[in-house]
């Protein structure tokens, strides 16, 4: 049982590749598959504060085996190149979106969807909120050693209602059209919910009033007949979801029991993860 322990986080289902670890010059590395910095490692029934990401939040609903070996257990995923041209797309829409807000002005797509009474919000923590590598949204799980985080991508402000309201940026590429009917048909879409409702429990606990509505800001872009011609033409829609936050603490308070149990919870049996590692152990033996 060890062994598959072990093996479990060693493949991405959707990333199908061998990932070689190198260091910042490019030189390879041997890779031990455990992570090297303590504080990323929970220890069950641990006092110390610890911190749990909105990623790993989602990780943990969708399955608690894998959330377990790579929180406690310390087994570290295998690095994957950046989506450095979606990074990009965010990059360039938070510009677009910091001048609106010094402004004090609706941006052209809200303006677009007749949502010309929503700007940008000014807050003085505005970048710490969006960097989700060193700060985003914080705040304690009730009286918990958890601090739950994430980088939000914007917030919104109704100025109707003086409600904030969460946003969240998505570049794809889709040949059927782009639809508030359709999108959340499409069962990949299910855990963008999970993210905008995370953000607005967040936002909740640091003490705003958020609004039930949210919005995800997609950038498709479009396959057109002339060709590639040195650029990129996307189409931009705006979707909205109705937040939910009433699941969100008793999905934590789980989390937190599974976090401090000392036993490995069982996997989702759809978890093409687990599947990969036991196939892979079963070839060891």
């Amino acid at each position: 049982m060890k062994i598959i322990i072990l093996e479990i986080r060693y493949y991405e289902l959707n990333k199908k590749m061998i990932s070689l670890k190198r260091n910042k010059k490019g030189e390879f590395l041997k890779a031990k598959g455990l992570r090297k910095r303590q504080s990323t490692i929970y220890q069950p029934n641990q006092e110390g504060d610890f911190k749990i990401s909105r990623g790993k939040f989602s990780d943990f609903l969708d399955c608690q085996r894998c959330f377990y070996i790579d929180r406690v257990k310390g087994v570290i995923s295998p690095s994957t190149p950046g989506w450095t041209l979606n990074a990009l797309t965010d990059t360039l829409l938070k510009k677009e979106f910091d001048k609106c807000r010094d402004e004090k002005k609706p941006h052209r797509v809200l303006v677009k969807n007749n949502l010309n009474h929503i700007i940008p919000f000014q807050h003085d923590d505005i970048d710490k909120w969006r960097d989700s590598l060193h700060h985003g949204l914080e705040a304690r799980y009730k009286s918990t050693n958890i601090i739950l985080k994430g980088g939000i991508d914007d917030v919104w402000f109704d100025t109707n209602r003086e409600e904030l309201i969460v946003a969240d940026y998505k570049s794809q590429q889709s040949n059927r059209p782009v639809s508030q009917s359709s999108y959340f048909e499409n069962p990949y879409h299910d855990s963008y919910k999970t993210q905008l409702d995370f953000y607005a429990y967040l936002l909740i606990q640091m003490g705003f009033k958020v609004s039930s509505d949210s919005y995800l800001y997609i950038c498709n872009a479009l396959n057109v007949d002339e060709g590639f011609n040195g650029k990129m033409i996307f189409d931009e829609i705006l979707i909205q979801h109705q937040i939910d936050v009433s699941y969100i603490e008793e999905k934590l308070d789980k989390m937190i029991d599974v976090l401090n149990s000392e036993e490995i919870p069982a996997n989702n049996e759809s978890c093409e993860n687990c599947a990969y590692a036991r196939k892979r152990t079963e070839l060891s033996l």
